[in-house]
């Protein structure tokens, strides 16, 4: 069994004050890296930084909303200023608005787009640039959701955030291939701040929090756990023995691990000399509209009481 040593190496991971990014966090400092922990709340980071020192590891912390080049660069220049490098890059910062299309205002969109999809790119932009010029490679690791893979009732700004994250983790990894820096996307699935307030997850939530272990239907047939079940994708995509993974969006929950397809052609049909409008109500749906597919996360398959 391969080992996984980070030693040497230093980490920025956004939005790691607390849930799925402080569990990244400690996730990284535990195998060696050393890693600037950024949150809004100043408290809330040094608790972080506090938490993941105490337990043996080296982190700093970054009070800093992220959206803009200037937040950006603030925390690539941390790494470097209190590590000297600067080799990791976890995107995890985000909130959430949501509303559905008729009632979402544009101060809605605007703050989810800018804290996932601006902030994802202007993160990644400046760790790039520090990579390339360090010219020993890296790996940026991009936060996903299932909602950006399927779609999700009263998310249109999270779930076109996340899928645009996606699509950045193909593109990148074209890009920064040759500069040996790896981007892929992780497709999280964990008991959190957001699952809890789902009404049929709460019970098992409230249990898991009384120390009762959550049940195989979830940890296997849903794939939920808790945020460090999804940490261990974190180091292992950073190290020596994922350098051949790029331009994946990888999921992790619970006890399950998967590998989410790109989108492709699923079945095609043609007319000699093109369609009209005529042409395709009569051949659509026995040709390419045999095979419409579903939208939305699957709903979770609870026991019968």
């Amino acid at each position: 069994m391969p080992s996984i040593d980070l030693s040497g190496k230093v980490a920025v991971v956004t939005g790691s004050g607390r849930g799925l990014g402080l569990a990244y966090a400690h996730a990284l400092a535990a195998h060696g890296a050393s890693v600037v922990v950024n949150d809004v709340d100043e408290a809330v980071a040094e608790q972080a930084v506090k938490s993941i020192t105490e337990a043996g590891g080296r982190a700093v912390a970054e009070v800093v909303p992220v959206g803009t080049t200037e937040a950006a660069e603030r925390l690539v220049n941390r790494a470097v200023e209190e590590f000297g490098r600067l080799d990791i890059l976890v995107t995890n910062a985000g909130i959430l608005r949501d509303k559905v299309l008729w009632k979402m205002t544009d101060d809605d969109f605007d703050a989810v787009i800018t804290t996932h999809l601006k902030g994802t790119f202007t993160c990644a932009r400046a760790a790039a640039v520090r990579m390339r010029e360090q010219g020993e490679g890296g790996s940026l690791i991009l936060v996903g959701s299932p909602a950006g893979q399927r779609g999700n009732f009263g998310q249109t700004n999270y779930a076109a955030a996340k899928a645009g994250i996606a699509a950045f983790a193909r593109t990148w990894s074209m890009e920064l291939g040759r500069a040996n820096i790896t981007v892929n996307a992780i497709v999280p699935v964990a008991a959190t701040a957001m699952t809890e307030t789902i009404p049929a997850f709460a019970p098992y939530i409230e249990a898991m929090r009384n120390g009762e272990p959550l049940p195989d239907f979830l940890r296997k047939g849903e794939g939920f756990g808790t945020p460090e079940d999804c940490a261990a994708l974190v180091p292992f995509l950073a190290s020596e023995a994922a350098r051949g993974i790029t331009g994946q969006a990888i999921g992790i929950g619970g006890d399950k691990v998967a590998l989410w397809s790109h989108p492709q052609e699923i079945k095609a049909a043609y007319a000699d000399g093109g369609w009209t409008p005529e042409t395709l109500a009569d051949a659509f749906p026995t040709s390419v509209g045999a095979e419409l597919q579903s939208v939305g996360i699957p709903a979770p398959k609870f026991p019968e009481a």
